[in-house]
């Protein structure tokens, strides 16, 4: 269990490194399950998702290094995990059943957990398995898949991105040539897609809706560096633009971070890009209309860290969650410290400019757990944020860190 213990702050400044992305580290770390040859991932993030999904992939036979914040995977006999319990503590276990899929026939994994944002079922992941051949049997709590995988054409009823990371996992090592059809364009997949390029596979497409992969028997190591966080760099952006600071990201790839920095721009802070980085100044001012939306659109990770910077901004704001069905429960928290908040189904209407008083609030995802540290910055007082399961650290190496550097003042405690 964490304690954030968060200070008023009136401006933030300085400069800021941004972490690899942690949406793209984990999908990287399967495709260790692709190859008997060392694959080293460069600068992983010290994430509490990382560990377990490197928990996991131990149990599924997988060998590790970790050295120098690298990490190198390499697997001779891979098999499917036994712990359930390690599968049902985050989503992305599920990308362990492509590649064992592919690599030996058979996968059995438990049904993955994560953040109570909504519902996220793995229908389409099971559809594109069973699309190149796979037979699947459901089971209360896991799922089996069998057979040998052959390329098939595959047809994502939305583009999920952990869908279209998991096809294209098991399609590098099926025999023939397989198709994704409304495949999920997010830089994290295009990441995935080109470390697999490197390993040796044949994929065209990627970043577009169709990707096409050309399997292969096998697949060799290398060393690869995964993309800047995007959404990291946008929690930061938000507190500084709720503190009128004039912060340096460093590290950051500004062509994968479009909507969200025009909506930035939208508020009335300035955004410069410098042979150094992406330089925010200047407080936000103007209210903002949010909805979120599959890449290249306003990414939902994002929504509530922006609703914690649309507190600040005189007038209405409104948001329109498109992505996830429960993803306003910040809200609730927000209102304690005295936000004016109201939801309507997939909308939320803030009503930005009151005075925030620093009170007790819960982290209640990753996410909002964010938010509400951001809310804390801006909240008169002290601000005590819980969060009983950790879901902060999931996503974020030392938050609280980053943000002390710029001038806040966090106190974290470890029970």
């Amino acid at each position: 269990m964490a304690t954030y213990r968060i200070s008023h702050c009136e401006r933030l400044a300085g400069e800021v490194s941004i972490h690899a992305a942690k949406n793209a580290v984990l999908p990287l770390m399967c495709a260790g399950l692709l190859t008997r040859e060392p694959l080293t991932i460069e600068h992983v993030p010290s994430l509490t998702d990382v560990q377990v999904l490197a928990e996991i992939l131990a149990d599924c036979g997988v060998s590790q290094r970790r050295e120098e914040g690298s990490l190198t995977l390499w697997s001779d006999e891979p098999q499917s995990p036994m712990g359930a319990d390690l599968l049902s503590r985050m989503r992305a276990s599920v990308l362990v059943m492509g590649p064992l899929l592919a690599r030996t026939g058979y996968a059995r994994v438990a049904l993955p957990g994560g953040c109570a944002i909504g519902q996220r079922p793995i229908d389409l992941h099971l559809k594109g398995m069973e699309a190149m051949g796979a037979r699947v049997q459901l089971t209360p709590g896991s799922v089996t898949l069998q057979g040998q995988l052959r390329g098939g054409n595959v047809y994502l009823d939305f583009p999920s991105v952990g869908a279209t990371e998991n096809i294209l996992l098991a399609a590098v090592l099926a025999e023939g040539t397989t198709r994704i059809e409304n495949a999920a364009k997010e830089p994290e997949v295009s990441d995935l897609c080109d470390c697999l390029k490197m390993m040796g596979a044949s994929i065209d497409g990627a970043g577009t809706g169709t990707i096409v992969i050309q399997g292969q028997k096998q697949l060799h190591g290398g060393v690869y560096r995964p993309v800047p966080d995007r959404i990291e760099a946008g929690t930061i952006l938000c507190a500084a633009a709720m503190t009128e600071g004039s912060v340096l990201l460093r590290g950051v790839r500004v062509d994968h971070m479009r909507a969200m920095l025009f909506k930035l721009t939208e508020t009335g802070v300035t955004l410069r890009e410098t042979p150094s980085g992406l330089r925010i100044s200047g407080r936000a001012s103007q209210p903002i209309q949010v909805r979120t939306l599959a890449y290249p659109g306003f990414p939902t990770d994002m929504q509530a860290p922006m609703m914690a910077l649309a507190l600040r901004l005189r007038g209405t704001s409104l948001f329109m969650e498109t992505v996830f069905e429960n993803r306003f429960m910040h809200a609730r928290e927000m209102t304690r410290l005295g936000a004016a908040i109201r939801i309507e189904d997939r909308l939320a209407l803030v009503t930005g400019g009151r005075l925030l008083s620093g009170t007790d609030v819960t982290s209640t995802d990753l996410r909002g757990g964010a938010a509400l540290m951001l809310a804390g910055l801006a909240a008169e007082g002290e601000t005590v944020l819980h969060d009983p399961t950790g879901h902060i650290a999931r996503g974020y190496e030392d938050l609280p860190g980053m943000l002390g550097a710029l001038g806040a003042n966090i106190i974290t405690q470890i029970d």
